[in-house]
């Protein structure tokens, strides 16, 4: 393991195909991997991180947070870099090109080695408090527990706040992915999902979809191979600043679950059967904070 002598020393281990390997900074084993992709988040980043560190502190678990910077433009990083000066359990990783959400999880999904293992949207919309429900649907049978805005709204108990325009596109996106894609599950977008270590490194390893419809992907692969999913209402706040633009990313994301039926009917999602892809994947880049 390499050790930077500050926190803005970026340490890269190349290996074939343009991929990079990551060190972890301790040999224990997390009791939870937080994943948090993040492009252009400098401006609301550093708070969830301060409630995401605060909030596993208190609980006394072993813990890591990863946060894949997927190419950002702004002080994404430098953020990173100043909250992990406070946090020994925070790494960064680095893309060095933009390439989607999906592929920011993927890559986060692929480095973490917590025994379950949490991907949570960087604006903070879920408050980090609600773990606590998706933790007690797999201790109760789930392989993956799924956050739901939908259910939540159904529900008194819950807090659901969003603008209407994203509310009556989601309705409409998540009724045509009831016919097309993943019946019985009413919120397929919700950026809070919870892993068993061992399905995410299952599903991650064969999922292939790097923007927004990753989400579709990883849930159809799921149901094909027989997982057991948890869908649990969740407080939310829409937060300001959103990247996501509903019409365009919408229409790219039912083209793009045409695109995973397709694979399916390949066979492509089958264990082991993916092929090695072509391209050089962008390199990767983990800082590794010094604490004093």
């Amino acid at each position: 393991m390499v050790h930077p002598s500050s926190p803005d020393e970026a340490v890269a281990s190349h290996s074939h195909r343009g991929r990079s390997n990551v060190t972890l900074c301790s040999t224990q084993t997390p009791s939870l991997s937080v994943i948090i992709p993040a492009y252009n988040e400098a401006r609301r980043l550093p708070l969830f991180l301060q409630r995401v560190i605060a909030h596993l502190d208190q609980r006394g678990q072993f813990y890591e947070i990863l946060v894949v910077d997927d190419g950002s433009q702004d002080n994404t990083a430098h953020a990173v870099r100043m909250a992990a000066h406070h946090c020994p359990h925070l790494r960064l990783i680095q893309l060095t090109c933009n390439m989607g959400k999906g592929a920011a999880v993927r890559r986060g999904m692929q480095a973490a080695r917590g025994t379950i293992q949490l991907f949570a949207d960087a604006d903070g919309a879920t408050p980090i408090e609600e773990l606590g429900r998706l933790e007690a649907a797999l201790a109760a049978g789930a392989d993956l527990a799924i956050g739901s805005r939908a259910l939540a709204s159904h529900d008194p108990a819950f807090t659901v706040h969003a603008r209407w325009h994203r509310s009556l596109l989601g309705g409409l996106f998540n009724t045509v992915v009831q016919r097309l894609g993943v019946p019985h599950i009413a919120d397929t977008q919700c950026g809070f999902k919870l892993f068993r270590q061992s399905v995410a490194q299952d599903l991650f390893a064969v999922s292939c979809v790097d923007g927004y419809a990753f989400d579709l992907e990883l849930l159809h692969i799921a149901r094909q191979r027989h997982y057991r999913i948890a869908e649990v209402p969740i407080n939310w706040t829409d937060q300001p600043g959103s990247k996501v633009r509903p019409w365009r990313d919408g229409s790219l994301m039912l083209r793009e679950l045409l695109a995973i039926r397709k694979r399916e009917a390949q066979g492509l999602y089958q264990p082991q059967s993916r092929p090695a892809s072509s391209a050089v994947e962008p390199d990767l880049v983990t800082v590794e904070p010094t604490h004093s």
